[in-house]
């Protein structure tokens, strides 16, 4: 039932937007819609016993994480339609929309929410992988909406490197699919997958001594299988070395949809990558397979780092450093501890809040100055003090100094690392301290940079409307409540979540 109701919400929203002739109507059913959806996942998380199956052979599911994940997304689009209600304008200012996109735009927006939705309540794993596929088309069409010829080259870029990965995720599929067929005639169902695996580890730790009980499933076969399915969903979140497309999609993208691919698609394919590793927890394959995604982690926290330093650009810097965070995500899912998984997922949800507030914060500097490069920003302070207080909150936050937010995770990843390998943790915090200098040089540059007391043309203020205010503070007031106190009901749902995946 409620998955009915999550449907229906989202195909009326989208048949309200089609109909409307107002972009403010557009804007308030996008509003509507992502609301409901966030109203909806809190109602369900507090008041319902999870998880829920849906239809007859339960390809879809409800269930701690995804509807966690769920939630957090309703939460991102809801503040980037906020946004937009205000930003889109400034767009059409700069004749960088066109008046007759705004409906395709908002389309699109909603169209990728209930495609997001969808690949988190997905069960089985081909399903999921047809809902992350088409939130391809639909970011695709929100990057190629303006009107420049870097934004079709972006969003090309983006097609022809993460549709064909996604070609090997399939692939990985069929080989998981095809490890399933002896034991347990053939699923590609996550619950079933999860629970075959699980009474496989209870019953060789209860074995008698001897030769060991055989695993339900091939562990070569499985590593090979995960192999290939990680190939696809590492193209969608810029693991090196697939984010050739990331750096100029987020830079050239409306601030909003950096926002969303950001904070949320990128989450949908780390979401879909400690589904699968979840299946190998148990498995005598998960020792080799740990590394593999730890030597991922480093080598694209390696290449965010060093790409970072001499950036000149606001979004390109933030879209690097998103690179780099994924990075230490891949090394806390690779550390394979429950610990290490419990604050992983924990720093998915704040990584997603911190890199909304710096894209819509960098969106105010686009619509100040027609551009986002360090060169044509002066008297930032002075002529947008909240944009400005938002970039030095999201900066000192997203490089996770206390008592911000991102600290605690990051600290607790760090001290995983560490037991599991000083090497490791050493590597990583040099690499860390690469992107911190980068960052912390940038964001002194572009607050050092000032007008000549002789400059002949005075900048005009662009004035911010309300609506762009409002997901500033909003974000900037959950950064600093999260890293202060970790409510109770989060601690909760992280437990579940953790219990879920079979740690």
């Amino acid at each position: 039932m409620m998955l009915l109701i999550y449907v229906l919400i989202g195909l009326a929203a989208l048949a309200f937007i089609i109909m409307s002739r107002s972009y403010k109507l557009m804007n308030f059913f996008s509003l509507l819609h992502s609301g409901s959806y966030m109203v909806l996942g809190l109602y369900i998380l507090s008041f319902k016993q999870l998880p829920i199956y849906y239809t007859s052979k339960n390809y879809f599911f409800m269930d701690n994480f995804g509807l966690y994940q769920a939630t957090i997304a309703s939460l991102i689009f809801f503040l980037a339609s906020l946004y937009l209600d205000g930003y889109i304008w400034s767009l059409i200012r700069l004749k960088e929309l066109n008046p007759k996109n705004i409906k395709l735009f908002y389309a699109a927006m909603n169209l990728l929410l209930i495609a997001t939705i969808l690949a988190f309540f997905s069960n089985n794993l081909a399903v999921f992988w047809i809902a992350l596929e088409s939130t391809t088309l639909f970011a695709a069409v929100l990057i190629v909406i303006l009107n420049a010829k870097e934004n079709i080259e972006a969003a090309l870029n983006y097609l022809f490197v993460a549709s064909p990965a996604m070609l090997f995720s399939f692939i990985g599929l069929i080989l998981l699919y095809s490890a399933t067929q002896a034991s347990l005639k053939g699923t590609l169902d996550w619950n079933v997958l999860i629970e075959s695996t699980k009474n496989t580890a209870a019953s060789s730790l209860s074995s008698l001594p001897g030769p060991s009980s055989a695993y339900l499933l091939s562990p070569k076969l499985l590593s090979a299988a995960f192999i290939f399915i990680f190939i696809g969903f590492a193209s969608k979140s810029g693991i090196v070395p697939f984010h050739a497309w990331l750096p100029s999609a987020y830079a050239k993208a409306p601030s909003p949809v950096s926002v969303v691919l950001s904070a949320v698609v990128s989450s949908i394919s780390i979401y879909g990558i400690i589904r699968v590793f979840s299946l190998l927890v148990h498995s005598p394959a998960v020792n080799s397979i740990s590394w593999f995604l730890i030597v991922f982690g480093v080598i694209t926290i390696a290449v965010a780092s060093f790409n970072m330093v001499r950036k000149t650009n606001v979004k390109r810097i933030i879209a690097f450093s998103s690179i780099e965070h994924m990075g230490i995500i891949l090394v806390g899912i690779g550390i394979a501890t429950r610990a290490s998984i419990y604050w992983t997922i924990f720093y998915m949800l704040v990584h997603s809040l911190i890199k909304a507030l710096l894209f819509f914060s960098a969106g105010v500097i686009n619509s100040q100055y027609g551009s986002n490069d360090i060169n044509s920003i002066k008297d930032l302070i002075k002529l947008q003090p909240l944009a400005s207080l938002g970039l030095i909150i999201g900066s000192i936050a997203i490089i996770g100094m206390p008592p911000f937010a991102l600290f605690l995770p990051k600290l607790m990843i760090f001290i995983e690392a560490s037991k599991f390998s000083l090497g490791l943790f050493f590597i990583i915090i040099m690499l860390v301290l690469v992107a911190i200098c980068a960052f912390g040089m940038f964001m002194t540059q572009l607050f050092s940079s000032v007008s000549e007391s002789n400059a002949q043309e005075k900048i005009e203020r662009y004035i911010m409307p309300v609506e762009m205010k409002l997901p500033i503070i909003i974000l900037v007031v959950l950064i600093l409540v999260l890293g202060l106190v970790i409510p109770q009901e989060i601690q909760q749902v992280l437990n579940n979540i953790v219990g879920e995946l079979g740690l």
